[in-house]
């Protein structure tokens, strides 16, 4: 069993900063797709994952196509507030990938559109003004559900 958290042009480098160290926490391989925000060598960034970098599985990409060409086999769920389904809705595969879109605009229209099968949402109150969680609490609340589904494997 595998999991992938896959972050597209992560913007707030405190946010993948706790992602990665979530990312650590339960053994789940990050990949970030470029551009991004900020460096990774930010203090932010490190400060936010403290001292796991060196733990972390980690693989970047510059683009989205490339992301799809070096994981052709993936199976990718794309976390947005348009999906029709929860993320509790699915029963995660072995290895799954969940994608999740930049804090500003999320994943692309054009890349929803495409994947619409694999979209998910975390449910929430439709509050105007509040448009979503923070990033890295949606981030822990799906990995907590496929490792949750999976029995959390290797965790006491």
């Amino acid at each position: 069993m595998k999991l992938h958290v896959v972050l597209l042009e992560p913007e707030i480098p405190q946010n993948t900063g706790n992602i990665a160290r979530t990312c650590v926490i339960t053994d789940t391989v990050l990949h970030i797709i470029g551009p991004m925000g900020f460096s990774l060598d930010e203090k932010a960034v490190k400060r936010a994952g403290l001292d796991y970098w060196d733990l972390l599985d980690f693989r970047y990409y510059d683009s989205y196509g490339e992301f799809l060409e070096k994981n052709p086999n993936a199976k990718v769920y794309y976390a947005t507030t348009k999906a029709e389904k929860a993320h509790s809705d699915i029963t995660y595969e072995e290895e799954v990938f969940i994608m999740f879109g930049k804090e500003t605009a999320g994943i692309p229209k054009d890349i929803l559109e495409k994947n619409k099968e694999t979209c998910i949402r975390i449910p929430m109150l439709n509050i105007e003004k509040a448009r979503s969680l923070n990033l890295s609490n949606s981030v822990a609340i799906g990995v907590y559900e496929v490792l949750r589904q999976w029995n959390y494997p290797k965790m006491r």
